[in-house]
């Protein structure tokens, strides 16, 4: 609509010969009626612009809580991991050997640990 306004302004100012004065008055309306209509595609276009945006934050935001889910799940799984990979050293001088109560001790740890890590994780609901 902004170059059909441009145009029938145009032929309204600069060239009063090819319009007669009778036709002017409706060039006029015609050029009323193309600026509310440009006005208006301009505030739809504003409102589309909000709501594309508020529609991106909403996925954002939804995303960073599927995220946060898996951080937690990750640091869940990274405890245990972390353990056991201790114990699965071939080393001679390990405090497991000479106690027979070691690796069923470390088993109860590992579980309340990741008990107490599954708690605290939702607590701070990130599970």
């Amino acid at each position: 609509m902004a170059p059909l306004q441009d145009i029938l302004n145009q032929l309204m100012r600069f060239h009063p010969s090819l319009i007669r004065d009778d036709v002017r008055v409706y060039f006029r309306d015609v050029s009323d009626h193309a600026a509310r209509i440009n006005e208006a595609t301009d505030t739809m276009r504003e409102m589309l612009t909000a709501a594309m945006t508020v529609n991106m934050s909403l996925v954002s935001v939804a995303q960073n809580e599927v995220v946060k889910r898996l951080a937690g799940w990750a640091a869940l799984l990274a405890a245990p991991t972390l353990i056991t990979s201790w114990y699965g050293m071939n080393f001679r001088h390990m405090p497991e050997l000479d106690q027979t109560w070691a690796y069923p001790g470390m088993i109860v740890f590992t579980g309340a640990l990741c008990g107490a890590l599954y708690l605290a994780l939702k607590r701070a609901k990130w599970m």
